[in-house]
């Protein structure tokens, strides 16, 4: 295989670790994978119930407008600005969620890449890159391919 159709080295194995290890550290990825996308969720979350507060506004002002005072003031007294969990409004939850356990989750995924395979990235999903591509071919080198200033992107 040439030299320039392998993984350059940030996505090649270390000498000396195992598949197992490889599998563990690719599956502790994985797991972080899915914490990001619950961060993305409670994010939403955390912008849909602010959106959702401030409709209230308009809320409040029809329901006067149309003579339901009492039904107003319950809304703008009870809802609006009211706590999504005790104590707390979402940008709270969004930061004690990343301060403390999200923080946390990264911190260990780094400590374990770098004790175990000097900090590289992905090396499960690189080696299944190698196994699976079609060596050779356009559209499945190992890396980007270096083109010149006055190449065209995908020419």
């Amino acid at each position: 295989m040439r030299d320039d159709d392998r993984p350059d080295d940030e996505h090649r194995r270390p000498a000396g670790v195992d598949d197992r290890t490889v599998s563990a550290l690719g599956r502790l990825s994985e797991a972080l994978e899915t914490v990001e996308r619950a961060r993305g969720h409670l994010y939403g979350l955390h912008q849909m119930i602010g959106h959702a507060d401030l409709m209230l506004d308009d809320v409040v002002a029809q329901f006067r407008a149309a003579g339901h005072h009492q039904l107003a003031d319950r809304i703008e007294t009870d809802l609006i600005g009211r706590n999504v969990i005790a104590g707390r409004w979402t940008f709270q939850i969004v930061e004690d969620f990343d301060d403390g356990y999200y923080a946390r989750f990264r911190e260990l995924d780094r400590q374990a890449r770098t004790e175990l395979v000097g900090g590289r990235r992905h090396l499960y999903e690189a080696e299944m890159k190698e196994r699976r591509r079609s060596h050779g071919r356009p559209g499945h080198e190992a890396r980007p391919v270096e083109r010149g200033p006055d190449v065209e992107p995908g020419a």
